[in-house]
């Protein structure tokens, strides 16, 4: 027998799980998240509506979202004592660092840590996404040397989301569209963090140790971490010509452009994206400054021409996160926050119908013989 297996650098191609959660369809151009176009449902439905059909197999009527949000609200608070761990952590810590610490502390106060049964799984995900924005808001408040800023139950889940990481309360546009941008972002099938978390639950690990798993694979900047470096880049260049000349230069160099591409869309454009520009175009509007978004158009055009390659949700996100006000070192924990719901749902998927997962490889080392 052979001992040379098929190869497939980053598992390119590869099935690695069968789901009833979320498909990338690139021949009908749909992101199916259980049955429905994730695109059609973020034009009539918010993220609330995305969590109960994920965790509940349905889109909620009023009285069922309206006790899902009640269930989140009295999941908003976090132990005090995880206050003074963030207290604790060096400045520079990385927001990202900062989360992974945060749900990694928290497991230590569940009770039925190692129950991994249906129900206490859907409640401790329930638990999570009631946390987590807590977490990611106060840990940066903490690391910047600001108060903590407690929750306010009487605004909606995105509502208080945005409040608590930016000290203030939404408009009605900005609200809407900072929940556009977690129904996005909610899920996306088997992206790096997603395999992650399933990898690590495959070994029967609780959903913290997975979700833990998951931040720190979305910190890398190939993954989450593209929308920091895309506003980065937009902040350099400055001027549409400058950005122009800065993409040119980078391609030039063969660098690595951060928010164009996607594994699996490959030469067409994220449909998340799309939704995103539109959002850019309606602050550009309302703020009556269009500069981000003539960038990011002129930028669009240059990797079309020069790469074949289209902008992936993050190229928008991050000029609408910045004229929402939100800090840029947030970005990917936001990202975060609003997946959180998708990687439960896999992690819940993978413990329900378990096998645990142990690839091969093909060797090509050298072997050698000891002397005699």
């Amino acid at each position: 027998m052979s001992n040379v297996h098929h190869f497939y650098p980053g598992l390119d191609g590869v099935v690695a799980a069968e789901t009833k959660i979320s498909f990338l369809d690139t021949v009908q151009g749909e992101i199916v998240i259980k049955g429905f176009d994730l695109i059609e449902l973020s034009k009539k439905y918010g993220y609330l509506d995305i969590v109960h059909l994920l965790l509940e197999d349905k889109l909620p009527n009023q009285e069922e979202k309206n006790r899902l949000e009640n269930k989140l609200k009295s999941n908003y608070e976090i132990q005090v004592a995880l206050y003074e761990v963030f207290k604790l952590l060096p400045e520079q810590t990385h927001p990202m660092d900062a989360l992974r610490t945060g749900i990694s502390f928290i497991s230590g106060y569940d009770e039925k840590i190692d129950d991994r049964s249906p129900d206490v799984n859907k409640e401790r995900a329930y638990r999570l996404l009631g946390t987590v924005p807590n977490i990611v808001a106060n840990s940066y408040q903490i690391l910047t040397k600001k108060e903590p800023v407690h929750p306010d139950k009487d605004l909606s889940y995105s509502a208080n989301f945005f409040y608590m990481i930016t000290s203030r309360k939404p408009t009605a546009i900005q609200e809407e569209i900072f929940d556009l941008s977690l129904v996005l972002y909610s899920e996306h099938e088997m992206p790096n963090s997603t395999f992650t978390s399933r990898v690590i639950a495959s070994t029967q690990s609780d959903l913290y140790g997975a979700l833990t798993g998951a931040v720190a694979s979305l910190k890398g900047n190939l993954h989450g971490g593209a929308n920091e470096a895309v506003m980065h880049m937009l902040l350099q260049a400055k001027t549409v010509e400058q950005f122009e000349k800065l993409l040119e230069n980078k391609l030039l160099n063969k660098e690595k452009i951060m928010g164009f591409g996607h594994r699996v869309y490959m030469k067409k454009i994220d449909p998340r994206a799309l939704m995103m520009k539109e959002a850019l175009k309606q602050l550009s509007d309302i703020q009556g400054d269009d500069r981000l978004y003539r960038m990011c158009e002129a930028g669009e055009k240059v990797l079309e021409r020069e790469k074949g390659l289209y902008p992936n949700l993050d190229y928008y996100a991050a000029p609408v996160y910045w004229m929402l006000g939100i800090p840029i070192p947030l970005y990917t924990p936001i990202f975060f926050g609003a997946r959180t719901v998708g990687l439960c749902t896999h992690v819940m998927e993978q413990h329900d119908n378990n096998h645990l997962f142990r690839p091969r490889v093909n060797y090509i080392g050298e072997r050698h013989a000891l002397s005699k």
